[in-house]
């Protein structure tokens, strides 16, 4: 049960931080694109591009490590 809390915890946090981040970034003129493997992307905002990155890896740690604990 500890797991499952933990998990929804982090789900739940991170989606609102992404919802904070788009709207955030209404208004941001700096754009960029990313070089994938295969294509490109289209013109984002870079604050948009680094807060994603931020967000997708707080999200996978939040996922690994509530995936660790045991439940006593």
């Amino acid at each position: 049960m500890l797991q499952f809390k933990r998990l929804l915890i982090t789900i739940t946090i991170n989606s609102l931080f992404f919802v904070l981040l788009v709207m955030g970034i209404q208004n941001s003129f700096n754009k960029k694109t990313v070089n994938l493997l295969i294509n490109k992307t289209i013109e984002l905002p870079v604050g948009f591009i680094a807060g994603s990155s931020f967000l997708a890896g707080s999200l996978l740690g939040g996922i690994l490590t509530s995936m660790h604990i045991k439940d006593n």
